[in-house]
């Protein structure tokens, strides 16, 4: 089903049609199971979850440039916020690929935006290395989060549903209580959801839509994380989502990659804050990814059939290749990293 149109100045991670942020935040139905039948890094996956092209194997060595799909796509136009399930090709998450080595056993992480996109890589890897997982995403991207849902309790673990929209407040902290009593506490927090819509000239930068990628993009990440830090112990991590866009910001991007900016000032900062506490926190700057927040309205859909054919690597990323990141920085093994930014961009540096 399409979205309706009420999404053409919409978030990525927008309520859908109509409702409140109230009635939303008041809805909200944490959805959870716990299956202890499947070890963590073994490999159980839906069938509908087989991307379209053939899934590499991460564990044979590959020429990297030809590893995933290049350019040129086809123009693909989505409403915002746009699923993964529509996309072509579809995006790999690491659903038949990721395979987990119990590098977070017994953690517990909410990843937002996790319903698809780097979010939802990282939610997938996350629990095949033996975390509890719970994913907020809006109503509207339900179809694409039940997978994610499935993936999750298929590697063995606790997978926490909480759909609502983070540019409210009083959702946020309610999205921390709900994490927090269904998992039976928090470790990880990756503020991943993110709104990214082009507009070619200042003139016609709304102060709604000003307002509504910055509400989602740093308001949100502000409210979350202020909420989930009394719930952490020495040795909890915070992972956040920055882009490339922050070092070398595109002309059609000037509301976001203001928003990724101030997503690195945030991150150096606070580690700084929380270093004595035991608390780490940094962030990733991702460079082309081939998700829905491209092609609903991240992207011109002129820019879409050649997307991430100016990359060194002459195509975008995937999702996939980005969840190790994350696994990294939450994991023990980069105990000494804090106030960090790790790019991920085919070649093109910054930072």
């Amino acid at each position: 089903m399409e979205p309706k149109n009420i999404f053409k100045k919409a978030s990525r991670r927008q309520v859908l049609g109509g409702l409140s942020i109230g009635v939303v935040a008041a809805q909200t139905v944490p959805v959870f199971a716990q299956q202890t039948s499947t070890p963590a890094n073994q490999q159980v996956t839906p069938n509908q979850e087989t991307p379209n092209q053939e899934t590499p194997n991460q564990s044979v060595k590959q020429n990297p440039v030809k590893q995933y799909p290049s350019p040129p796509f086809s123009q693909q136009p989505q409403e915002p916020p746009g699923l993964a399930s529509k996309m072509i090709p579809r995006p790999d998450h690491g659903e038949t690929s990721y395979q987990g080595s119990g590098r977070l056993v017994g953690r517990k992480a909410l990843v937002t935006g996790g319903d698809s996109g780097i979010g939802r890589a990282a939610a997938i890897a996350f629990a095949r290395e033996g975390a509890d997982v719970a994913i907020n995403y809006l109503p509207f991207e339900e179809l694409d989060a039940r997978e994610v849902i499935q993936l999750i309790r298929a590697a063995g673990r606790k997978a926490v549903a909480i759909p609502g929209d983070i540019r409210n407040e009083n959702f946020c902290n309610q999205l921390i209580a709900n994490a927090v009593r269904e998992l039976g506490g928090l470790d990880i927090l990756v503020n991943n959801a993110g709104r990214q819509q082009s507009v070619d000239s200042i003139l016609d930068l709304t102060t709604e839509q000003f307002d509504s990628t910055f509400k989602t993009n740093v308001y949100a990440m502000f409210w979350l994380t202020k909420a989930a830090v009394p719930h952490f112990s020495p040795g909890a991590s915070i992972i956040n989502t920055s882009s490339v866009q922050a070092y070398d910001p595109s002309e059609n991007l000037l509301d976001y990659a203001q928003t990724k900016s101030a997503i690195v000032a945030f991150t150096k900062s606070l580690a700084k804050q929380l270093a004595k506490k035991g608390i780490r926190v940094n962030a990733i700057a991702p460079g082309p990814y081939w998700t829905p927040l491209q092609v609903s309205g991240g992207q011109p859909q002129s820019t879409i059939v050649k997307f991430g054919s100016d990359s060194p690597m002459g195509r975008p990323g995937q999702p996939a290749e980005l969840a190790p990141t994350y696994v990294l920085l939450a994991s023990q093994e980069s105990s000494y990293a804090t106030g960090q930014v790790y790019g991920a961009s085919g070649g093109s540096g910054n930072p």
